[in-house]
């Protein structure tokens, strides 16, 4: 096998880190399965102190180190959950640890990470550019360089994961992993296949950054912008995990950001448990290709739960809004007195709640003695949107469906 990590990797890993990284719980789903049509079990790595997986390969890595590796440090590039892994871990091991930062990282992160006492140093504008200062500072000082994931011991480290899931659900058919640089599906694909020889393993990654797609299927899509997923968003195949991947993967799943959307906020309103983009994205391949995994009995990894509290507020009104439980609508009205006071009594009896009303009179082709009224309101389902919908067209008013500050007739 191409690996250059093993089962006794994985094992020794798992020895090591025990009792300082949580075994957090594995939990059937009925509510994902009901949704989905498989049998769902998650693994919530989101329990973890730094809530996400990291803690797993950091501490594996760190761990591993010569005394004198541990007194002259390690350095580490990441823009968010390595860096808090490994700042994290360090300190409890009294390792002295710089973590190299994209300038453009959001300061809660870089915060958080000097909490954790890292010394925190910001370089370039993308993961790359970190990356090759971090190296610089490793040659130039000697510092042990700790990989978000080209690394046998970190991948090792993601393992134990599998080695868990499997303990507690033994007759797993499928696992569904996110995959960014490949560390984590690497691991615990070498766990899965060691304990579970048919398990199928498969990989979930963000649209926007298809490394592993690319170079598993020797296409050239396009690769970068904003994604929900930041944590997979990784340009470019491991070195040491590729081989891995091509191996022991049985494929991967493309998930667009609206799929990112709806399973982060799938993850809020029926497991009642907070997910990131990344952490998302195994159950946004289930919603993506539900036929895969119907009637199968299904791993998800929950692997973080990071997520900016202003990002999962707005994915909450959106999920709304695309399921018409929060709906828009510009009517053209007559501009006299009483007007609005029988749209809302119309509303109310109808059972939709008003969230927001705007008049626009000036507008050149509403007519002079009319105005325009966009009105928001909650309803009950898209049935319910529809039936308002109507009846604002029975009375005249002329509704259109407005969509993302869009109109639709």
């Amino acid at each position: 096998m191409a690996a250059t990590v093993t089962m006794a990797d994985v094992v020794a890993a798992a020895s090591r880190i025990a009792g300082a990284v949580l075994r957090t719980p594995m939990l059937p789903a009925r509510r994902l399965s009901d949704l989905t049509g498989a049998e769902v079990f998650v693994k919530y790595e989101n329990l973890q102190v730094t809530n996400a997986f990291k803690e797993r390969g950091a501490l594996a890595k760190l761990s591993s180190l010569t005394p004198e590796e541990r007194q002259t440090g390690v350095v580490a590039m990441s823009a968010g959950n390595h860096a808090q892994a490994v700042a994290y871990h360090a300190r409890r091991l009294g390792i002295p640890a710089t973590i190299v930062m994209p300038v453009m990282t959001p300061q809660v992160k870089v915060a958080a990470t000097e909490a954790y006492g890292a010394t925190v140093v910001l370089h370039g504008e993308t993961l790359d550019e970190a990356q090759q200062c971090a190296e610089d500072l490793a040659c130039r000082h000697g510092l042990t360089w700790v990989h978000p994931y080209d690394d046998p011991q970190v991948i090792a480290g993601q393992g134990t994961i599998a080695l868990e899931m499997l303990e507690d659900v033994p007759d797993l058919d499928v696992l569904i992993v996110p995959i960014g640089g490949g560390g984590l599906i690497s691991g615990m694909a070498i766990a899965a296949h060691a304990l579970r020889p048919g398990i199928e393993v498969v990989g979930s990654e963000a649209a926007l950054y298809p490394s592993f797609w690319n170079a598993l299927k020797g296409e050239d899509r396009p690769v970068g912008g904003p994604t929900l997923a930041e944590g997979i968003a990784v340009k470019s195949a491991g070195r040491l995990t590729l081989p891995i991947v091509k191996q022991l993967v049985a494929g991967v799943i493309l998930v667009d950001e609206a799929q990112l959307e709806q399973a982060v906020n799938t993850f809020l309103t029926l497991q009642k448990t907070i997910a990131e983009g990344a952490g998302a994205t195994g159950l946004a391949a289930m919603l993506a290709q539900p036929e895969r995994f119907r009637g199968r009995k299904v791993g998800l990894v929950l692997s973080g739960g990071n997520i900016d509290p202003r990002i999962l507020a707005s994915i909450m009104v959106r999920e709304l809004e695309r399921e018409s439980r929060i709906v828009s609508f510009r009517l053209t009205i007559t501009d006299r007195p009483g007007m609005l006071g029988r749209i809302a009594t119309m509303l109310g009896e109808m059972g939709a709640n008003i969230l927001e009303v705007h008049h626009k009179r000036l507008f050149l082709d509403v007519p002079a003695k009319g105005t325009r009224l966009d009105i928001t309101v909650e309803a009950r389902d898209r049935k319910h949107a529809e039936a308002i919908f109507q009846s604002f067209a029975a009375d005249g008013y002329e509704p259109i469906r407005i969509v993302a500050g869009e109109t639709m007739a």
